[in-house]
């Protein structure tokens, strides 16, 4: 059976990327990233997701961004943002390079376990606007895929695959619930906690979205 990585963060986009990777008939590797995050109670809703889902490959690794700050979603100091962002305006949640060092990772263990893809729950319409969130950031990704790995030299790269990429919000959480993803198991909230805090910018973002698809039996309740 062909296999895939799939970068599992617990929250409700990553999800649905591997539940997508499934329906496409891959067998899945999840990896993980203690990186410094505020929080950890997304990497306990990346266990539940993988435990569903049936993967029984899943590593965590530590990659600590944090000792570097430079985002609020890795300082404590800086106030999480809830009133969202201007339009071309890149808020302070964004990790400076987080997805380069994720992907690069995954990379890694894509070629070491002879998996041919590697599926990304990146989203380039939600609000945020993170350059490493772009089709253009994956287009230049997949090159140095290709000349940065003995497999993509032999012509066989390990393809990046992001299904979600120009999604909506609702978009995605239609493809979810299509997908059978256990939606109120997932984490998007930027707050650590039992429940979502329902004010962040992220919770925002997603109670809308469940609002919208007809669920709104599943929006965060503080």
């Amino acid at each position: 059976m062909k296999r895939a990585v799939v970068l599992l963060s617990g929250g409700l986009d990553s999800a649905t990327a591997a539940a997508q990777a499934m329906a496409d008939g891959y067998d899945l590797i999840a990896l993980s990233f203690r990186y410094g995050q505020r929080h950890e109670r997304e990497l306990i809703a990346a266990k539940v997701i993988a435990g569903h889902l049936g993967i029984t490959q899943h590593f965590i690794i530590d990659v600590n961004l944090s000792q570097w700050g430079g985002s609020s979603l890795t300082d404590v100091q800086q106030t999480l943002p809830q009133d969202g962002v201007e339009s071309g305006e890149i808020p302070s949640t964004y990790v400076p390079g987080r997805n380069t060092v994720f992907i690069s990772l995954a990379l890694s263990l894509a070629e070491a376990q002879d998996a041919e893809a590697i599926y990304l729950g990146i989203n380039a319409v939600d609000y945020s606007g993170y350059p490493d969130c772009r089709p253009e950031y994956l287009e230049a990704f997949q090159k140095l895929a290709s000349l940065s790995s003995k497999v993509g030299v032999e012509g066989k790269p390990i393809m990046l695959k992001a299904p979600l990429v120009m999604d909506s919000k609702v978009d995605i959480v239609k493809r979810a619930v299509a997908l059978n993803v256990p939606i109120p198991q997932t984490w998007s909230c930027y707050a650590g906690g039992d429940t979502p805090c329902g004010k962040c910018d992220s919770c925002r973002i997603r109670d809308q979205a469940l609002i919208e698809a007809g669920y709104p039996e599943w929006v965060s309740h503080p």
